[in-house]
């Protein structure tokens, strides 16, 4: 009886969090008259805006994300480009701040390392604007991202808004932009019901009245949200403030980034304040439970799955099916990376993916979560 109930409620949990929860919400906005995904705003509005990026060993891409910044649709006179270079005190820094000074950019910190959210926090300090956005050193907003980030502020509910991200794929292997597309989606519906559950950080904006200093380790996509929503405010996503940036290439190289992604997302998990429901209604701590907390569960819950599976063999048709399926994920992602068919790379993906949030966790509790970071492989 026992591993029929792990069976049982493990699958129940992984469907639930993989595609349940996206039907679910589907519905409850049809239900709800397909409430909009963000209040439209006041896109004739120009607030002063700081667009604050945070570079380490960025030389060889920061001078062209400048100019992108600096060709936005917006008064110049109510736009300030902050380049905080981690690293950039220290001896035998690179050109980072040099480039960035000469491609234009209204302020530029040098700075000792001290991880990309103390980098951050110093880039805020050195403005005044009324909104702080942030973006990566390798991103490209399209000329009108600007006005569709700002835009939401208008409500004064709104307290953080997150764009639109789209991944540029050289020939690769990575899948990563199928799951990003889906996991869009989601936080499109996630914004139309209450607030979504994680931003990216390739463009992004708060009031700066909503700015908040966390632990260096846990970085804004994923503290931000849940803590706005805890302040009163919303945390909505703005679909028209597009950006893009260049995909890892590779499953492996895809893997690795989101172990170290991990690494952080676990510290805000378990030591953050996330899991602390106070401040939550509870549509959006079933989105927070079922977004990010299932969804960071999800290896266990296929171990425990498998177990199970094990256990049951001969118990019926219906386990012996669940083990040839999970078998079979196994052995496609195993030929996913010989063959380059869709089918088997997306296994090879799920899977890599699916690891890569246990080993996160693995190397948070037994090394710690280093402020610092590094350039994915195959992304500059």
């Amino acid at each position: 009886m026992l591993a029929r109930l792990v069976f049982w409620k493990s699958i129940a949990l992984l469907a639930w969090a993989q595609v349940g929860y996206g039907a679910f919400l589907m519905l409850l906005r049809r239900a709800r008259g397909n409430p909009p995904v963000a209040p439209a705003g006041d896109a004739g509005a120009t607030p002063s805006v700081a667009v604050i990026v945070a570079a380490y060993a960025e030389e060889d891409v920061i001078a062209a994300r400048v100019a992108n910044l600096l060709a936005l649709d917006w008064p110049r006179e109510r736009l300030q480009v902050v380049v905080a270079v981690d690293g950039g005190a220290d001896p035998g820094a690179d050109a980072t701040a040099e480039r960035a000074r000469a491609a234009g950019a209204d302020v530029v910190l040098e700075l000792p390392r001290g991880g990309k959210v103390r980098a951050q926090d110093a880039a805020v300090a050195a403005t005044h604007s009324e909104i702080v956005a942030f973006s990566d050193a390798n991103a490209a907003w399209e000329p009108d991202a600007l006005r569709a980030l700002v835009a939401p502020f208008a409500d004064p509910a709104v307290g953080y808004v997150c764009g639109q991200v789209r991944f540029v794929s050289e020939a690769g292997t990575n899948q990563e932009g199928l799951y990003w597309r889906y996991d869009m989606w989601l936080r499109a519906n996630e914004s139309a019901l209450a607030s979504v559950t994680a931003g990216n950080g390739a463009i992004y904006a708060l009031r700066r009245t909503a700015y908040m200093h966390v632990d260096s380790v846990m970085g804004h996509d994923l503290a931000f949200p849940f803590n706005v929503v805890k302040r009163g405010l919303r945390a909505v996503y703005a679909p028209d403030a597009r950006a893009r940036e260049k995909m890892v290439p590779s499953i492996e190289g895809e893997g690795a980034r989101k172990r170290r992604m991990m690494s952080h997302a676990w510290a805000i998990l378990l030591h953050g304040g996330m899991l602390d429901p106070r401040g939550y209604g509870p549509l959006y701590a079933l989105m927070i439970g079922s977004h990010r907390l299932l969804r960071y569960a999800s290896p266990f819950l296929h171990l425990a799955a498998a177990g199970a599976t094990l256990a049951l063999l001969r118990s019926g048709p219906v386990y012996r099916a669940a083990a040839l399926a999970q078998a079979g994920l196994l052995v496609a992602a195993a030929a996913g990376g010989r063959v380059r068919m869709r089918p088997l790379l997306v296994a090879r993906y799920y899977v890599a993916t699916t690891a890569a949030l246990a080993a996160g966790l693995a190397d948070h509790l037994r090394e710690g979560t280093a402020a610092g970071w590094e350039a994915a492989e195959g992304t500059r």
